[in-house]
């Protein structure tokens, strides 16, 4: 490659985006163009900060009409800018003015580009995050169920909920825990979801939403949330997406608490 064309690689090598015959090429070049070696720090540093920042997903509008002009727009090489700088050929207040205008685009789109990479990284990072977060609490839960079930003063009721459904609520009193199973059970409707109860005396205390095994499983064990304390029975209910403060809708089951 010509060392001219060396000049205009400083924004593909500082966003890592050079083939590796390319990047070793112009890493030789480096050590002789102090001009490109400052474009390029100057442009890794600013590539750094805006990976770490909380970037906005840039509109599909912006990223297509990016990747469309910076085919057409040839990066102005650094000597190119000296010449302007100091007024030598095409260096009037037009060429000057254009060469302006050019670089700086050159520069915005590979700014564009690194926002657009550190918007991915961060997105990435957090969706890690999350589902870490997500299986780490699935772990707990399930671990919870399983120490009420296999409590030594664990008791179980079983009834049948309205459309035909088994369910069986195991309570152990020392744990103060009690956990929902049912299995066959369809799934609420797209904007709903099953909540539990406690029947305190006949007023109901939110228990929490029923948790099925999987995203397409029909199968639950959902540990109520909060102490049994003093409840007498639990119910189940069709309710709005997240849930209620009171029942909202028919139970499709009520059941009475084990006793000790």
């Amino acid at each position: 490659m010509s060392n001219a064309g060396l000049h205009t690689l400083t924004g593909a090598y500082a966003l890592h985006a050079l083939p590796d015959a390319e990047r070793r090429e112009f890493e030789r070049h480096l050590g002789d163009c102090e001009a490109c070696s400052v474009e390029v720090r100057e442009l890794s540093e600013t590539a750094t900060r805006l990976a770490l920042a909380v970037s906005m997903t840039p509109s599909r509008e912006l990223r297509e009409r990016v990747l469309r002009e910076v085919q057409t727009v040839r990066q102005e090489s650094p000597s190119s800018g000296r010449r302007a700088r100091s007024g030598g050929a095409g260096g009037g207040r037009d060429g000057m003015g254009r060469a302006g205008r050019w670089s700086k685009f050159a520069l915005a789109a590979c700014l564009a580009a690194a926002a657009g990479f550190g918007g991915i990284a961060v997105w990435q990072n957090q969706e890690a995050q999350d589902a870490r977060k997500d299986a780490r609490a699935t772990q707990q839960r399930s671990e919870r169920v399983s120490e009420v079930i296999a409590a030594s003063d664990a008791r179980s009721s079983s009834a049948t909920l309205s459309d035909g459904v088994k369910g069986t609520v195991v309570v152990s009193r020392s744990q103060d825990r009690a956990v929902f199973l049912a299995s066959g059970l369809e799934r609420a409707p797209g904007d709903k979801v099953y909540q539990l109860w406690f029947d305190d005396g006949g007023t109901m205390r939110s228990a929490g939403l029923m948790q099925a095994a999987g995203p397409s499983s029909t199968t639950y064990a959902s540990l109520l949330d909060g102490p049994v304390d003093g409840a007498t029975g639990m119910g189940i209910t069709v309710e709005p997406a997240g849930g209620s403060k009171q029942p909202t809708s028919t139970p499709l089951a009520l059941m009475k608490l084990p006793s000790a």
